[in-house]
């Protein structure tokens, strides 16, 4: 066994754990504030590569201006759908926000397809990220290490602002007692918009992240939703830091798996997942109730 295919697989999986790390974040944000599972979590990140794709292919926009403008506009989306549909289902059964972000998923991948076919389109890494890193023990790809990097800052930032900061509190005092934060002058309906579209935002970011390194296709983010529930499943359903943690040690876990016993590697998230859940039900840092 080399030592140099064993590091590559695990930065491979820190890479993959960074995508779980930062959609898990979203979703658990949305969760954990709004009290919405949101299924169109996977297509809205498919939605961001497309948006850096498009605007390379049809406007000439660079790999960082899309990666400030494509979050922004398809945050503007999910505040769209938040503003017309959403809203009306809070106060009803989580059945029916995930039936309708499953439709809403149908659409857009439908929408795509329609428009772009099921092949592939690459993406290229940006001039700056380019090449490799000889540190003597492996060679790093320089984009992968910016994923990390980038994922890392952003996740824990996130988490800082929820759970350190004044707007934060309101954040989460707004899901528990929304008469008595509105009391205090503060818009809670329009905090919940925002909240959403920072959440879809995020998403969006994963997926410009993601469009060097994956294909851009309509599907590319239907089967990475379900590892990126079972993340959250694992680390507690609404726990952020528990997102991040989970998502970052499930992708190590897939590359230790994918490098001892490959064949393995496609299900040791949903092992894992039924072994937390059997030990303690309410996720790894989820509160029992």
């Amino acid at each position: 066994m080399s030592t140099q295919a064993l590091l590559g697989q695990l930065l491979l999986g820190l890479v993959n754990g960074s995508f779980y790390a930062m959609l898990s974040m979203g979703l658990a944000l949305i969760f954990g504030l709004l009290n919405v599972i949101n299924f169109a979590h996977g297509a809205l990140y498919m939605m961001g590569a497309y948006a850096a794709w498009i605007g390379l292919t049809y406007f000439g926009l660079d790999y960082w201006t899309m990666l400030v403008c494509g979050p922004l506009l398809v945050g503007l989306f999910g505040i769209l759908i938040e503003r017309t549909m959403l809203r009306y289902l809070y106060k009803l059964d989580h059945l029916y926000g995930m039936l309708l972000t499953y439709g809403i998923t149908l659409l857009l991948e439908g929408t795509f397809r329609s428009f772009f076919g099921v092949s592939g389109q690459s993406y290229p890494v940006p001039g700056a990220l380019r090449g490799s890193a000889d540190l003597g023990f492996m060679v790093l790809p320089i984009y992968r290490a910016w994923i990390v990097l980038a994922s890392a800052v952003i996740c824990f930032t996130t988490w800082f602002v929820i759970e350190r900061t004044r707007l934060g509190t309101y954040l989460r005092a707004g899901t528990e007692n929304p008469k008595l934060v509105e009391s205090f002058g503060i818009n809670v309906p329009l905090m919940a918009t925002l909240t959403f579209g920072f959440g879809v935002a995020l998403a969006a970011l994963a997926g410009v992240l993601a469009a060097p390194v994956f294909q851009v296709t309509p599907l590319m983010g239907s089967n990475l939703v379900i590892v990126v529930f079972a993340v959250v499943v694992i680390g507690g359903m609404g726990s952020i830091m528990g997102s991040i943690l989970t998502g970052l040690g499930i992708g190590v876990i897939e590359g230790l798996t994918r490098y001892f016993y490959p064949e393995a590697s496609a299900t040791v998230v949903f092992v894992t997942m039924a072994i937390i859940l059997l030990l303690r039900p309410a996720g790894l840092f989820g509160k029992e109730k």
